[in-house]
């Protein structure tokens, strides 16, 4: 040592532990703050070391005794600043290089390697422990180790390997080829962690996942194809069968709009002309609330066009009358009366006398058929064709056959909160206001399914812009309207009936 003064090696310790208490007061919110501040202990114990002419790469035999001992504090804290300097390099570029939370598995990677490195260079250059037997010592306990930690090291280098390829980040949903899917939660050296459709997590370890085929349904965005083949009896012509599965997908509040939806006609025999709709949702997670909503709007759509479902293949049965289906007309007033679910608490006298009320109407695509703020009389329900729900000339919701509107108007005097406009030439059914006057005095409930109808499509059309409790609590306070005209009309009624 060149300049044999005490004081360096003491002022070197004092830098280093002042340097550790710093990094700990910068804490990890403000890793730039700290790397400076790592940065200036460790110029400042490097320009002492070279002052004093003791350089730490180089390891001194003398005896030990208070100044060599200061001299080995300085050398190991040197290397210790030596270390969290090139640490914090490490993590600054990944800040600053935008990198995935999955990149904090390579990171950890390069921190091991940096104090391992140090470990081993301390152990030589300051305390002079032989290295090269040390390490050929341990590379018969890593054998060792390595043989028994075999799978664990397959999920290590596993994981190295996915977070390298970057197939997927924090957030996607993933497909795997045995039929596991979910949404990435976590990826960690050993294993990452799916939250399921079903709310459950799955945890697969990397090597697993690593020898799986894996589909990104997240990229380049989650807009999930769907395909639902459909088989219909061949009593119209193809064309006329793409057509209406055509005004299906057109009539969906679900499915994605753009790219457009799109039918396809996979193969005609003599019991069947099989096509296959093919939609788009938003995201995996609304795919069984389209298929729900598309395969009820099949239905409905041949219902209303005449056109009937074939029956399964192995249960084709070949009848006289199946040449015959062709003649049958789209549904009358009574047929459509039935069909709909909230007519269901009325007896067939009910539904009959209340279909034979009913007054056919037809209008033209774009045709308005009921502008906002205009106060109907009359329950209209929609036969056949699209009718769209607009608010301030935009688009919100679509109404298909069986649909039904009108009925705030018809039991509390509600105007229409909508414009109601023909996409497809429409036909409906009106039943005007007399014809239920005495059904909501007999049944009550009828006015209460009423008002849930209501309800769903207020959610349908306040869902783009607001939550759905708001149209609850319209749906609510007209539903309080409905039971108490009801209660009014029904003691109308009966005084009428105790002075008779």
């Amino acid at each position: 040592m060149g300049h044999d003064v005490p004081l360096l090696p003491l002022i070197i310790s004092l830098l280093g532990f002042a340097g550790i208490v710093v990094w700990h007061l910068q804490g990890r919110s403000r890793p730039t703050a700290r790397l400076i501040a790592q940065i200036a202990f460790f110029a400042a114990m490097t320009a002492v070391l070279g002052y004093v002419r003791a350089s730490p790469f180089h390891y001194d035999p003398s005896g030990i005794d208070g100044a060599s001992a200061l001299l080995i504090l300085a050398k190991v804290l040197w290397w210790i600043h030596l270390a969290w300097a090139l640490i914090g390099f490490v993590r600054i570029y990944i800040v600053l290089d935008h990198r995935p939370r999955q990149a904090r598995l390579i990171q950890d990677l390069i921190v091991a390697t940096v104090y391992l490195g140090v470990s081993l260079s301390i152990m030589a250059f300051v305390f002079g422990v032989p290295i090269g037997t040390l390490m050929a010592t341990s590379g018969v306990i890593a054998i060792i180790i390595g043989l028994a930690l075999q799978n664990t090291l397959s999920d290590v280098f596993s994981g190295i390997a996915l977070t390298l390829g970057r197939p997927y980040v924090i957030g996607d949903w993933i497909s795997l080829s045995d039929g596991t899917e979910g949404r990435v939660m976590a990826s960690n050296w050993r294993s990452t962690h799916l939250l399921t459709a079903a709310h459950n997590v799955v945890v697969l370890p990397n090597s697993v996942l690593a020898k799986l085929g894996l589909t990104n349904v997240s990229q380049p965005d989650e807009n999930h194809q769907l395909a639902l083949p459909v088989r219909v009896t061949p009593t119209r012509m193809p064309r006329t069968i793409v057509e209406v599965m055509r005004d299906v997908l057109a009539s969906s509040n679900v499915i994605v709009k753009q790219p457009s939806p799109n039918v396809v006609l996979l193969g005609i025999d003599a019991s069947a002309v099989t096509v296959e709709l093919q939609f788009r949702v938003a995201s995996p997670a609304q795919r069984g609330e389209a298929r729900n909503e598309v395969i009820d709007l099949v239905y409905r759509h041949c219902k209303a066009s005449g056109l009937e479902l074939a029956m399964p293949p192995e249960a084709v049965v070949v009848s006289k009358d199946s040449v015959r289906l062709a003649d049958r007309p789209a549904p009358e007033a009574l047929g459509l009366v039935e069909a709909v679910s909230t007519f269901a608490v009325l007896s067939s006298d009910e539904r009959t006398s209340l279909a034979s009320m009913a007054m056919q109407r037809t209008f033209a695509a774009e045709a308005e058929i009921v502008r906002a703020g205009e106060t109907l009389t009359r329950l209209m329900i929609v036969r056949s064709g699209i009718v769209a729900m607009m608010r301030d000339d935009q688009e919100i919701a679509r109404l298909a056959p069986g649909d039904f509107f009108g009925e705030q108007g018809l039991l509390a005097g509600v105007a229409e909160m909508h414009t109601l406009q023909a996409v497809t030439r429409v036909v409906v059914y009106e039943i005007d206001k007399d014809a239920f006057a005495p059904l909501l005095i007999e049944r009550p409930e009828l006015a209460e399914d009423l008002a849930a109808n209501l309800a769903c499509r207020s959610r349908l059309a306040e869902r783009p812009v607001t939550s759905i409790n708001a149209g609850d609590g319209r749906a609510s306070d007209l539903l309080k309207r409905i039971r108490l005209l009801i209660r009014l009309n029904r003691g109308y009624g009966e005084s009428t009936r105790s002075r008779h």
